[in-house]
């Protein structure tokens, strides 16, 4: 019964001896210099250097032309053995004009 009355003590000091311990990074000078280093380095390169890589993708899709290519009507491509459940059932689920072909060419598309 005394052993009982002693746990509720016990554990108090043991919560309170954990919230006095220090990580090891924390414990010296050196770990809060590298981290500051290292959220110095993320903030002024990474995010910087990300930012132009943008703008240089950017620049690249604006100068690049968008010509569809020539249909060829290749006999092993779109082969069509039955219907798409969807639609009219000759176009794929994520079907696009611009770039997917039907079995018979390129649906015109009005410019």
């Amino acid at each position: 019964m005394a052993a009982i009355g002693r746990l509720p003590r016990v554990l108090l000091r043991s919560a309170l001896a954990q919230n006095r311990r220090q990580l090891s990074a924390a414990a010296s000078a050196h770990g809060g210099e590298s981290a500051r280093t290292w959220k110095l380095l993320s903030f002024l390169v990474a995010l910087p250097a990300v930012g132009v890589c943008m703008l240089n993708c950017y620049l690249k899709e604006q100068s690049h032309t968008h010509e569809q290519p020539e249909f060829r009507p290749y006999s092993h491509l779109r082969i069509r053995t039955k219907r798409f459940p969807w639609g009219d059932g000759n176009k794929s689920l994520f079907h696009n004009k611009h770039v997917n072909a039907l079995p018979n060419g390129y649906e015109s598309h009005d410019e």
